[in-house]
This record gives C-alpha cells, structure tokens and sequence, in this order.
C-alpha cells in the first residue's frame, strides 16, 4: 500500500535516517550493528523498510534518552507523542479522509515494534490511542468521524479505550456501566479500572449497558472529557508503564449525547473485540521490540563482562541461552506478523491468529527480557540499565488486551467448535 497523508513525509526522510538506529543501553556504551539473524527489515518492502528507519530513529533519538526518567517521574510525554504524530504515527490505520495515515495492519506491527526499542510503555500508549481512532474511524458515522479523527490522528487530543470495571475483567460481557437514554442524551452511570491515560486524556471510548444481560446489550459511546459527571480515581501506582497515568474512570449522571453513539445499540460488544484484535497485535508488536532490544542488550554485556579471566560470551551455556532467546525472538516476529496480514486481510482464521500471537509473542518476549536481564548479573537489576524497565514494562503485556489465559479460550473454542 503506498504511503499516503502524514506517512508520505517518510518516503522524502530515507536520506536523513540515522542507520545506526541505537537503542537504549548502558551509559556511555558503544553500540554494534543488528546481527543478520535478528534483523526485523527481513523481508519488508523498501517503502516499510523506509518508515521502519524513520521509527527506530524516532526512538533512538527522541524516546530512548527519556525512556528512564519518564519511568521514574512518572511523565505523560505529551509534546514527544505529537511528534511522533508529526509523521503519522497518531492515527497509522486511520483512513487518510480524516488525517489518518492509511497503512495496513503489518505496517503498524513494524512501527510499532521499532517504537518499542526506545520506550515500550509510551508505545503501548500510542498503540491504544491507534485503537480507539481506528474505532472511531471504522465504526464511526461522517459526523463522528470528521469531528474526533484529526485532532486523534495529530494526537491534539488524545484517547482511552474504557472496558474493564472493578468487576468485570476477564467476563467484559458482565460489564455493569449503564446508559440510560433519556430523550437526546444517554444518561452514564458506573466506573471503568486501569484506564490507560485516564484523567489526561481528552476522549473516552467507552462500553456501557444500554439493554439487557449479556453482550447484546452493550452499546459503544465516546464521551469527552469536560462533561458533567465524568471525574476520575487516584494515579495508580504501578511496576511498569510509568509513563503513561493509569486511572479509574467514574461516571455519575454523565450525559452524553445519543449522537456520539458508535453504531447502533447493542453493537458495543462486537466493537470492542473488533478493536481489541488489532489491539492484540499491536502490543505483542510492543514486546517484540522490548525483546529485540534486550537481546542486543545482552549480547553486547556477553562480549564485554570478564568473568573467570575471559569474556561471558566464551562460555558456552550463555551462548545457548543467547541463541536461544534469538530464535524465540524471530518465532514470535513471524507469528506476529502472519496474524496482522491475517486481520488485514479479513480471513477467517484472524481471530485464532491474533489471539496466538498475543499469547505467544508476549509470553517469550517477557522470557526474552528475563533472561537478558539474568544475563546482567547484578547490574541487571539496577534501574540505571535498561533492561530491568524493559522486563517491568512488558510483563502487563500477558494480562491485557486479554489476558493469556482467555487467549487460550479462544484459540480452544475455535479448535474444539469448527469443524
């Protein structure tokens, strides 16, 4: 697909690219070149090989030197996101109508799998406000569409995707947030739990009870912040994803306008899985750039720690162990990138696929960090290496977007009911 929109810019940057494409490691350590086994350019189109220089030198130089203090100063990088935006990294599967970037599902894989290397949670940020764009823009009527999707796409304002409740995690069918209408407005009543970029975000997509039990009677609103009757719970303190502010979203006699319905009633349900597909290819993308990077991380502490009068990388079981976190980094790429062309492509096995690799890809990847960072020793565990954020970040990884086990669910039912 060619580049279109913001994303055209990409193709006049190649000259300018930084090849090098550093990320993020020890202070003051020497960088060496990506080893032809792991090189995630294998087999892309010079025009992806284009806007996948463009993100790894967008991480390398405008995420990675900030990946740790946004950590530990818990910093919602705002003007950096709009950068990113710039080249149309704020709304990537977003038809270019509204602003949006018109790529195709493996070509948001790549950018954000290349993101990731600079700084996995702001990524997974970004990959969520991607999701709800997408739904806007998909589901969305002219209207909807022409008032939310540009200011998403330049990442003016910026989206939380709102599911989960206190009591509804895994069973998000159980959901209780009701929306009553009365007359030209929905009346929303009910909280919302671990809401990516609550409370500083500017619009909410949000599943909520407008009929009876069940899936059927889940209807999609997009609420706006500023309307009466929407606040927000405390900042959640959390392992990883500092950079982005986790929130409860609350809404008490919230009224919002019956326009700003996605679809018809009852259609919420299929809408929120519809956006979680692709939102499932999107952060195992974000592991497998923790992953990529951390298997450089580890390789480059092999070839220079001494231990016992010779470097790490003259014994053997390490070498096994590198090769080994090697090989599952390239499984996973693969998996990952099968299941986005599958969505792409609408094929009837998308949704196994996308489930597979969620579980799968964020399942290794986080035992790709974890291994680098035993491969660290001590340093491993100090917060001024940056391996230990990159284990912190992704461990969320195989619990949301649904989490590992109902993967499984998924993947059996389809094995167990098909015929």
């Amino acid at each position: 697909m060619a580049a279109v929109g913001p994303l055209a810019r990409i193709a006049r940057l190649g000259s300018h690219i930084c090849r090098n494409r550093q990320l993020l490691c020890d202070r003051g350590s020497n960088r060496r070149g990506i080893a032809s086994c792991i090189d995630p350019s294998y087999g892309l189109t010079d025009e992806q090989k284009e806007f996948q220089k463009v993100a790894f030198d967008f991480a390398a130089n405008e995420m990675a030197p900030h990946m740790a203090e946004w950590d530990q100063k818990e910093i919602f990088p705002v003007e950096t996101m709009r950068k990113a935006a710039e080249l149309g990294f704020g709304g990537i599967y977003v038809q270019p109508d509204v602003g949006g970037s018109g790529l195709s599902r493996l070509d948001t894989s790549i950018i954000f799998e290349a993101l990731s290397t600079g700084c996995v949670s702001t990524t997974a940020y970004i990959s969520i406000h991607n999701m709800c764009a997408w739904m806007i823009d998909t589901f969305g009527n002219t209207e909807q569409r022409e008032k939310f999707c540009p200011d998403l796409c330049t990442m003016e304002k910026f989206a939380s995707y709102c599911l989960t409740e206190p009591g509804s995690g895994s069973d998000a069918a159980s959901l209780l947030t009701t929306a009553q209408r009365k007359g030209d407005h929905y009346i929303l009543n009910g909280s919302k739990a671990f809401i990516s970029g609550g409370g500083d975000t500017d619009v909410y997509v949000v599943m909520c009870r407008t009929g009876g039990k069940g899936a059927k009677g889940i209807s999609c609103l997009v609420v706006e912040k500023g309307t009466p009757g929407l606040s927000f719970g405390k900042k959640e303190k959390k392992v990883g994803w500092n950079s982005q502010p986790t929130r409860a979203v609350i809404f008490e006699d919230c009224a919002v306008p019956v326009t700003n319905r996605l679809g018809e009633e009852g259609q919420g349900f299929n809408i929120a899985m519809k956006g979680l597909n692709g939102g499932r290819i999107n952060i195992a993308s974000c592991s497998l750039g923790a992953a990529h990077a951390s298997v450089e991380l580890a390789r480059d502490h092999l070839l220079v720690r001494k231990q016992f009068g010779e470097t790490l990388s003259n014994n053997q079981f390490l070498q096994f162990k590198l090769a080994e976190m090697a090989t599952r980094l390239v499984a996973s790429r693969l998996m990952v990138r099968e299941a986005a062309t599958a969505l792409q492509e609408g094929r009837r096995d998308a949704v196994s696929l996308c489930s597979m690799a969620k579980l799968f890809a964020t399942d290794e990847c986080f035992n790709i960090c974890n291994q680098a960072l035993q491969m660290h020793g001590g340093y491993g565990y100090l917060k001024d290496y940056a391996v230990q954020q990159f284990v912190r970040d992704i461990r969320v990884h195989q619990i949301l977007e649904g989490t590992n086990e109902v993967m499984r669910m998924i993947i059996s039912r389809n094995l167990l009911t098909e015929s």
